[in-house]
């Protein structure tokens, strides 16, 4: 697959995140009461890779869908990650002091103020899939909402995270670390993908291509993300480099060693690319490049 060859993905991406940037500017307002909207735009805004907002909006394109839904879907899958990073980061959870190259929201912000941004955050992840002006079609609008409670909830994110408390110190089999991952981070990103595509009506084969490719690129976003910790520093990765170990947490990295980690990362590429092959898309060169984007970063 050749098409990464004539795509510019930076550009793709400028224009895209400019838009994204816009529209959660203007929905997470600042004027909730007694500060909780700054706490609530301080998790949100001026940071972050926004690949899942971004895997949203290719998709979409993919299948030629409702570009104001898919805009609508990835700004909520974006305020669901950001979410759960505040209160991934609490004290109860992780105990994190530094995010996306600031600190924290409950060490700016206090815990119980993060808590409630986590939560409203949330909330409006969901009000924003349902607009009360017609611009998203009912049946649309419950399909993208099922996807996004699904994977953000005990099937999904939370359950993956529940894991990982449950797991620190725990000697873990590759399946079960890989069930782990697929729930706490894979999920979601496997969500952006299908909740693009359900912008639009898609043939079940199609549908069952994209989930395929979701899913490798979630668990291949994982993989790096535990590279990552290992050979970055907190400067370059914008958060606490080293935490994992620190915290005797199982990773592809403790389990597998470094080299096959990155060996499997690259597995994990070539399984997200044949997928979109057998999806029979044609518009997929934004997918194909965000995919080669999540195993060949550096941050």
């Amino acid at each position: 697959m050749t098409q990464t060859a004539v795509f510019d993905l930076t550009s793709w991406s400028s224009q895209h995140l400019a838009t994204v940037e816009r529209s959660l500017d203007r929905w997470v307002e600042p004027e909730a009461p007694a500060g909780l909207g700054d706490a609530m735009r301080y998790a949100v805004l001026d940071g972050g890779k926004r690949l899942r907002p971004l895997l949203v909006l290719a998709a979409c394109e993919a299948v030629q869908g409702n570009a104001g839904a898919a805009l609508r879907a990835a700004c909520a899958v974006e305020l669901i990650h950001a979410y759960s990073l505040v209160h991934d980061d609490m004290p109860c959870m992780d105990d994190d002091v530094l995010r996306r190259g600031k600190p924290t929201v409950h060490v700016q912000f206090g815990p119980a103020m993060a808590l409630l941004a986590g939560d409203a955050l949330q909330a409006l992840a969901f009000e924003l899939l349902v607009p009360d002006d017609g611009s998203v079609p009912d049946g649309m609008a419950a399909r993208l909402c099922r996807l996004l409670a699904c994977a953000a909830g005990s099937q999904g994110m939370a359950g993956g995270q529940a894991i990982d408390l449950a797991s620190v110190g725990c000697a873990l089999s590759r399946d079960q670390l890989q069930t782990m991952h697929r729930l706490k981070t894979g999920a979601l990103l496997q969500a952006s993908v299908l909740m693009g595509a359900a912008c639009a009506p898609v043939q079940a084969s199609v549908q069952s291509a994209l989930a395929d490719y979701g899913a490798a690129l979630g668990l291949a976003f994982q993989v790096v993300d535990d590279i990552l910790d290992v050979t970055a520093d907190s400067a370059t990765l914008g958060k606490t480099a080293g935490k994992d170990a620190a915290n005797d947490k199982p990773t592809y990295v403790s389990l597998l060693g470094l080299e096959p980690a990155r060996v499997y990362a690259q597995e994990l590429l070539d399984q997200a690319l044949q997928a979109l092959q057998r999806s029979g898309l044609t518009q997929t060169h934004s997918l194909v490049a965000l995919a080669d984007m999540v195993v060949n970063r550096e941050k």
